[in-house]
């Protein structure tokens, strides 16, 4: 575990390898699950807001679900949670012609129609963020529907927290992804004299 102010983030976010590889996991990680996205507090807010730019983008039983619950919905851990259909994809989700599950809001937010890019959780995953009285946790959430961008990952070298780079500076600010990226110089120097050291 590394500790920046009062984060503490898993090894395997510096040491594991990801990078998302649609054209072979077609966006399952919007599609499978028990149930959607968590959502800070603020955001059930945005998406009461937003919806209206986005429903043209939504399939119809997604705004059917919408209209009859709402935006958001709670839940059995208690947790505000995008709603899903029919206990698989999200609402807030359309598929491309190539069958890929791709997220309604970042379509909008790419043309300008609205200016939040999606739920924080998505666009951290796969970082899990926990959070507790004291701190907050970020552990690297490992589900076997995302084994080809941990391949893809380890192909071109490209560890967890780089892939992440954007989200991470979005949520948490750019000084925090810098001690990042020096946390993981020390690490890959700790490493190297492992190596030498076996030799």
């Amino acid at each position: 575990m590394v500790q920046i102010d009062d984060k503490i983030i898993h090894l395997d976010v510096f040491k594991e390898h990801f990078l998302c590889d649609l054209p072979k996991c077609l966006g399952s990680c919007c599609v499978e699950g028990e149930s959607g996205a968590p959502l800070e507090e603020e955001e059930t807010e945005i998406l009461d807001k937003i919806y209206p730019k986005i429903k043209h983008l939504l399939s119809p039983e997604a705004v059917d679900i919408i209209e009859k619950n709402g935006t958001w919905e709670t839940d059995a851990d208690g947790d505000k949670v995008t709603p899903i259909i029919h206990g698989r994809e999200c609402v807030y989700t359309y598929f491309d012609g190539e069958g890929v599950c791709k997220c309604a809001i970042e379509k909008a937010y790419d043309e300008g129609l609205v200016d939040f890019k999606k739920p924080v959780s998505c666009h951290l995953y796969p970082i899990r963020v926990d959070k507790y009285p004291n701190y907050e946790a970020l552990n690297y959430h490992v589900w076997p529907v995302c084994n080809p961008a941990r391949e893809l990952g380890k192909q071109v070298g490209l560890p967890v927290f780089r892939f992440l780079k954007d989200p991470i500076i979005r949520k948490y600010g750019e000084r925090f992804y810098e001690e990042m990226e020096d946390v993981a110089k020390e690490l890959e120097k700790m490493e190297s004299v492992k190596t030498e050291q076996s030799e």
